[in-house]
């Protein structure tokens, strides 16, 4: 997938972690897409002449749908000719933008058509009806603006907080060192991290750790794949080869030979 660079407007620029696009005219084309746990939920607006489905579960996807967080290995998969554009969320924004339970995305695909339906048919042509990549983005945006005003969900800076702390640690920072940052006990953190991301604010750092290893592995930073688990945090080689597999459905080393870049 490629990322495009496209000013976010301010209205929703804290909600947005990044913009990407991928598209083939090919008719031959079979495109697997793996989703592997990395803490960010999205919102993907997609066309394709035979369909969008959810594996393993099979599941036929709408044209515009937001995903939660993926904890088990899932992958999107579709035929013939298809253009996607996701604007993959920072990990609190699926509680603003639906005000929603979060739990109840985690490994799923949620129908944006589902709510407000009369709007979103509405978005759905604008989309398509657009000419250029950057016109369907706009689209987008406004229609995330749009949900946001009528959500109104009332905003917790201390999750956004502990969402940094966690990244910046890499995920390997004690929850206890973490609520004490915020002045919180590690039960209130956990508590609002359910509430807001769907995941405990373990399982978060923990799929943090876990992509930190995978970026590692994919840009080829390391001498010996030994050294990656040490490195991110893992306290042995077992223990990384668990969490990898765990996420990917692969040990590191079948992952390498079969799917890392090249």
């Amino acid at each position: 997938m490629m990322s495009i660079d496209y000013h976010v407007q301010n209205a929703i620029a804290p909600y947005i972690n990044c913009i990407m696009i991928q598209e083939s005219k090919d008719p031959d084309a079979i495109l697997s897409l793996p989703f592997y746990a990395d803490g960010y939920p999205g919102i993907l607006f997609q066309f394709s002449e035979n369909g969008m489905f959810l594996m393993p579960k099979g599941k036929p996807l709408s044209k515009l749908f937001l995903y939660g967080q993926t904890i088990e290995p899932i992958s999107l998969h579709v035929k013939g000719p298809f253009y996607f554009i996701v604007f993959q969320l920072y990990p609190f924004a699926s509680k603003y933008l639906l005000g929603v339970d979060p739990k109840i995305l985690n490994d799923d695909c949620y129908d944006l058509m589902e709510q407000h339906p009369e709007y979103m048919v509405g978005i759905i042509e604008r989309i398509q009806a657009a000419g250029t990549t950057m016109d369907k983005v706009r689209v987008i945006s406004e229609m995330i603006e749009w949900l946001l005003r009528n959500q109104n969900h009332q905003k917790d800076d201390r999750i956004q907080q502990s969402i940094q702390l966690i990244l910046d640690s890499k995920g390997t920072d004690k929850m206890r060192n973490i609520a004490s940052q915020l002045h919180v006990t590690e039960r209130t953190l956990e508590r609002l991290f359910l509430s807001e991301v769907g995941l405990t604010p373990k399982q978060f750092a923990r799929i943090i750790q876990f992509q930190s290893s995978l970026s590692q592995l994919n840009n080829k930073t390391y001498q010996q794949l030994m050294d990656v688990g040490f490195e991110n945090g893992f306290t042995d080689q077992s223990h990384f080869i668990r969490t990898f597999k765990s996420y990917t459905g692969q040990t590191p080393s079948y992952y390498l030979k079969n799917y890392s870049k090249h």
